[in-house]
């Protein structure tokens, strides 16, 4: 079972469920959902695979380029060609029939129900045109097919800390909420909220940007998806503060 799978996001939201039990709480099972969802879905999904991959907004060196992916490929919302490809055709064909989550087609479609039986998320070698400067890369065609196993080394970790509760807490509870976070993105922000642009689809939703670490400034981001930075004036995007703070330690090249 995968994450287009129902019957996995049942057990997944099941177990995500479990882990708010009385018994399974702790300020420390709290800290690593706090950390490993710092880790995965902040530098990985919005720094790694958004801003990174599927932009080139920033330069950084491939060691650290891999780092960033691993992690993105870490909040289990698929390998980096096959998120890559994705949001690549969002942007190319957005609110079309070939948007993967068209929001026209509605809330509940392009929140969770365009992960189902959804062809344009299939990574074909005709759709491969979307993603050329990763696809021939081994370690990310790796990461494409085996991205689900990174859960286990990171499981038989957190177990090691604190038992199950560190498991719960880590694993199903922390994709749960990204997948919540990347639903809002998916959907809200293409149907609620304030535009600065009205040539561009998207809006920007100042509640899902602080909840999504920035990737709620929708509009700002197709007006301008080469830049690291998705706030503008007055807009708080904590990812480029993240990224400012890399670039001053040398890890990265941003263009201001």
């Amino acid at each position: 079972m995968t994450i287009r799978s129902i019957p996995f996001q049942i057990l997944l939201h099941g177990c995500a469920l479990i882990a708010l039990l009385p018994r399974f709480w702790s300020w420390g099972s709290f800290l690593v959902f706090v950390i490993t969802t710092w880790l995965t879905a902040c530098l990985g999904l919005s720094i790694g695979y958004h801003r990174l991959l599927s932009h080139r907004s920033f330069k950084t060196s491939l060691l650290f380029e891999r780092i960033l992916a691993t992690l993105g490929a870490l909040s289990y919302q698929f390998g980096p060609i096959r998120w890559v490809s994705i949001h690549r055709r969002h942007h190319r064909h957005s609110d079309t029939e070939l948007d993967p989550h068209n929001s026209n087609k509605g809330f509940w479609y392009s929140y969770i129900g365009w992960l189902f039986n959804n062809k344009l998320i299939d990574v074909c070698p005709k759709c491969e045109q979307h993603v050329k400067d990763i696809s021939k890369d081994r370690y990310y065609r790796w990461l494409h097919k085996y991205y689900g196993l990174l859960q286990i080394p990171l499981a038989l970790f957190l177990y090691s800390l604190g038992g199950w509760s560190f498991v719960l807490w880590g694993i199903p509870l922390r994709i749960v909420y990204t997948l919540f976070l990347v639903g809002l993105v998916n959907s809200i922000t293409h149907q609620r909220g304030y535009r600065r642009f009205n040539n561009v689809p998207g809006f920007n939703h100042t509640l899902v940007a602080l909840l999504s670490f920035g990737e709620g400034y929708h509009n700002n981001h197709h007006e301008y998806p080469n830049s690291a930075n998705l706030g503008l004036k007055g807009e708080f995007d904590i990812s480029w503060y993240h990224l400012l703070l890399m670039s001053k330690l040398g890890l990265v090249s941003i263009k201001y």
